[in-house]
């Protein structure tokens, strides 16, 4: 199995410089369109991605479940960048706003995963997000 760590260290460098690149060009761009033009991009990104997996062979696995789910984690994706464009276009600071919105999307999936996907936690970790949800109080105040 694939350490997963620097894995997710690579994630958290693109989704912070994300969240940056959003603020800055949310005073720029009207909030749908900055949305749009930014799932394009991604769009492109993926598809580029996809094909050349394909030139080399690589069938992609693709069920009637995987793209219903997929879909419905592009609406969830969607609807947080349009938001996301008009918080930061409302003058909300990168360095506040974005902790704040990463920390409760941490509560939201570690409840999700284990209200929903029965995904258990310990009490380590109950801890941790617990933590985070402080640093989520202090931050917004």
């Amino acid at each position: 199995m694939l350490h997963w760590l620097p894995l997710a260290g690579l994630i958290a460098i693109a989704l912070g410089g994300y969240h940056v690149l959003l603020k800055l060009s949310s005073t720029h761009i009207d909030q749908v369109l900055g949305a749009v033009v930014l799932q394009l991009v991604a769009a492109v990104l993926g598809g580029s991605v996809l094909a050349a997996a394909v030139c080399r062979g690589q069938a992609p696995e693709i069920t009637p479940r995987g793209v219903g789910l997929a879909a419905a984690a592009g609406l969830c994706v969607g609807a947080a960048e349009i938001l996301s464009f008009w918080l930061f276009s409302a003058g909300v600071p990168a360095s506040r706003g974005v902790p704040v919105v990463v920390g409760g999307s941490i509560l939201v999936a570690a409840l999700l995963g284990v209200l929903a996907l029965r995904e258990p936690l310990g009490l380590t970790q109950w801890l941790g997000v617990g933590l985070i949800v402080a640093g989520v109080a202090v931050l917004g105040r």
